[in-house]
């Protein structure tokens, strides 16, 4: 038993070396796929009577393409041996169903990536499925990919940060669903006939969260002349180093939404709030994150210094600017970051320059964390419609909310008589608008956001040259 185990981590660790977006049968999978993404529906049907559909026998000739490519790929893999061979019978089953709705439950439960965590093993990933920030229609996506989990990450998940699901990952190659602003690769985005009692991984582009980081960062610290440290400046200039910072980050803040007082993750328990509550979510995240780094700064990592500037600078110059106004709660957390860090003098405005209290940034940011920790301390003894008027006035007391807000006039502007779920609709798509100094950013930035859209780390090492 031990020789064939040895014998596995051999060809894994041979398969590894040897590209699988190099090799021949890598293009003609890729362009079968791109080929079928056109004919599908939305829900990654494909309609044969539709104007411009193909024939039948055309769409099943495709997909005997994709299928034979992966015959000639598998063998790179030998890891996803079994995800490959599901993967294959599923597109059979699509195929010779006549192509309704599809169902890649089998092959879903197949792959396994979080199985496999070690640095630099590639995965070659096939689904029908939207992406997150991306394309919201199933259709048919291939991705080429490689895991990034460095002894030392896996040192601190291990004895620290226990996160058995989580994936960073990177690019190699990818069809068009992923020319995108999407960052993330989830199975609850695939098509499936039911969805898992639970899902078994997710994984986390951080090779495009550091170049988008990189290439905003670079852009707002120009136009709002400030100053950096010069250890700053080596870091946003090294995209291996913002990789690192991103990676720990995610895997941090992935964790935090099961942690910690009355936590709950928005995405997999699809609660229907308001959301000002998904942006605290997700800042509380980010923030658990930030004071964690602050820990790990201190103890000698150096990934944890990183972490804390791409924390600061993604949420406070890229968040706010990014992406319809129209509840966006990303945003409004970058924003509530901004006016905080502002309120409490760690950052200024002045003289058309921005300026930072590097000192005083640490331990104010660990208190807007403390803040909204205890917000949801409280909020095990609240009924949900208190605690989410409690939410919305912490936010309040640092962003001022549109004038028009039924919301902002408290508890006797609203329908008591409804269930929580239905005052949902009272609030405005953007209750807590943008701010003077937010609204010319955004204009400034606009374009440099704009062209990140399917950044890769390439695409960023090029623009650094």
């Amino acid at each position: 038993m031990t020789e064939i185990l040895e014998q596995v981590a051999v060809e894994e660790q041979a398969s590894s070396a040897q590209r699988v977006v190099e090799h021949p049968a890598w293009p003609r999978l890729k362009e079968a796929v791109e080929t079928i993404r056109p004919w599908q529906e939305k829900d990654g049907s494909i309609d044969f009577t539709a104007e411009g559909a193909p024939e039948q026998a055309a769409a099943a000739e495709a997909v005997d393409r994709v299928i034979a490519a992966l015959r000639e790929l598998a063998p790179l893999l030998p890891h996803d041996a079994a995800y490959h061979q599901a993967l294959a019978a599923d597109l059979r089953a699509w195929a010779e169903g006549g192509f309704a709705v599809p169902d890649f439950l089998d092959s879903l439960l197949a792959f396994q990536p979080a199985a496999h965590r070690r640095d630099g093993l590639q995965h070659l990933v096939v689904f029908p499925m939207y992406t997150q920030n991306g394309n919201p229609d199933r259709n048919l996506e291939a991705v080429v990919l490689r895991m990034v989990w460095p002894d030392w990450l896996a040192e601190l998940e291990r004895t620290r940060y226990d996160n058995p699901l989580f994936c960073g990952i990177t690019f190699e190659d990818f069809t068009a669903g992923y020319d995108t602003n999407s960052a993330v690769l989830f199975p609850e985005t695939i098509a499936v006939r039911e969805a898992p009692a639970r899902f078994d991984w997710g994984g986390i582009f951080c090779d495009r969260e550091a170049a988008r980081f990189r290439r905003v960062t670079e852009s707002a610290v120009d136009i709002l002349g400030l100053e950096l440290p010069e250890d700053v400046r080596e870091m946003i200039s090294d995209q291996d180093r913002c990789q690192q910072a991103f990676v720990l980050w995610d895997m941090v803040h992935d964790r935090t939404h099961s942690h910690g007082d009355l936590p709950f993750d928005p995405f997999m328990i699809k609660q229907r709030q308001p959301f000002w509550m998904y942006g605290l979510e997700e800042l509380r995240c980010d923030l658990t994150a930030f004071r964690e780094a602050v820990k790990l700064a201190g103890e000698g990592h150096p990934q944890g210094r990183d972490v804390q500037y791409a924390v600061l600078f993604d949420r406070m110059f890229r968040f706010p600017v990014s992406g319809e106004r129209v509840r966006n709660y990303d945003g409004l957390g970058g924003q509530l970051l901004f006016a905080y860090l502002h309120r409490h003098e760690v950052v200024r405005w002045t003289d058309n320059k921005l300026h930072i209290d590097w000192d005083r940034a640490p331990q104010v940011t660990n208190d807007l964390c403390g803040e909204i920790e205890q917000l949801y301390r409280d909020g095990i003894d609240r009924p949900k419609l208190v605690h989410w008027l409690a939410g919305y006035e912490l936010v309040a007391t640092y962003l001022s909310p549109h004038p028009g807000s039924r919301w902002a006039k408290g508890p006797d502007a609203l329908d008591l008589s409804l269930p929580p779920r239905k005052l949902v609709d009272d609030v405005l798509p953007d209750e807590f608008p943008l701010s003077m100094f937010y609204e010319a950013l955004r204009k400034k930035l606009r374009n440099v956001i704009a062209s990140t859209k399917g950044i890769t780390a390439a695409d960023a090492e090029q623009t650094a040259a």
